[in-house]
């Protein structure tokens, strides 16, 4: 059978560094490590589950749960990333769309994709040699009302099972949510980071508690998380996918200079079910 060979979360974002760059490095590093586990899993199919920002999905047309069904995907631009393009895989996401839609989830293939930096920035460092077919898989947290963690938790489930019984044996599969952590978009607490909140979301996801995430309701997020707290519904669908396995965090640093707590934790995918012989956390307790 097929198999998940990797899975992280991360935070997709970046911001100016002046005054920040020991907060900066500690990222770049977490984000570095995070990409060589990916890369070394020699996965044949990345699946790159984010919210869009309003790029792609617009007020006119609010799609909550979409895959990627393209050859090839040349991305927005936006943070100043490469518009080259790269590879996709039409037949995993065509494939996936159509498992999902005899299990009761409605998600929209979509081919004309620009995909954005929630995309884009975390592909550029997780691949960048593009060895991997990017499955882009978007979980639209900006539209109302959003897909809920519990979806985004079940929704993981399903990818798994259509890895492991959908597609064909011996392909490796690697599955990353992009987004969060707290952070309050135009909103009056705009440039708040709760911390706390944070690390739970990360604590969460590394001990294995995924039904913890799934539980976190709209009101739970917008009152702790704020808006752009949203987005933790890409860690709960990585939950899903990650079945019993256990992570580590890598890192996390409340960047209150770029309005948004920065994390990521790295899944042990590989010991899923031999939950007794997961690391212990690690990561920086530095604010």
């Amino acid at each position: 059978m097929a198999r998940i060979v990797s899975a992280a979360a991360t935070s997709h974002t970046f911001g100016a560094t002046a005054g920040v760059e020991e907060a900066v490095a500690r990222i770049l590093d977490g984000m570095g490590a995070i990409g060589a586990a990916v890369q070394a899993s020699r996965a044949d199919v990345l699946v790159l589950a984010s919210s869009d920002h309003l790029n792609n999905f617009t007020l006119d047309a609010q799609i909550p749960l979409a895959v990627g069904v393209a050859d090839e995907y040349a991305p927005l631009g936006d943070l100043g990333l490469s518009r080259a393009p790269c590879r996709g895989s039409r037949a995993f996401g065509q494939a996936f769309a159509a498992w999902c839609a005899e299990r009761g989830f409605d998600l929209a293939p979509v081919e004309n994709v620009t995909p954005d930096h929630g995309v884009a920035f975390p592909h550029a460092w997780l691949d960048p040699e593009r060895t991997a077919a990017l499955v882009p898989l978007y979980i639209n947290t900006v539209m109302t009302p959003a897909p809920s963690c519990a979806r985004a938790y079940a929704l993981g489930v399903a990818l798994r099972e259509f890895v492991e019984h959908g597609w064909p044996s011996g392909q490796r599969v690697a599955v990353v949510g992009s987004g969060g952590l707290s952070h309050w978009i135009c909103m009056p607490d705009s440039g708040r980071v709760n911390e706390t909140w944070d690390r739970e979301v990360i604590e969460y996801l590394a001990a294995g508690e995924g039904e913890r995430l799934a539980q976190l309701t709209h009101a739970e997020i917008l009152r702790n998380g704020g808006n752009g707290g949203l987005e933790v519904a890409t860690w709960a669908f990585v939950a899903g996918a990650s079945g019993s396995a256990r992570g580590r965090p890598v890192y996390y640093e409340p960047m209150t200079t770029w309005w948004t707590g920065m994390g990521g934790v790295l899944m042990d995918v590989a010991a899923s079910g031999e939950r007794d012989a997961a690391p212990q956390s690690e990561f920086n307790k530095e604010t």
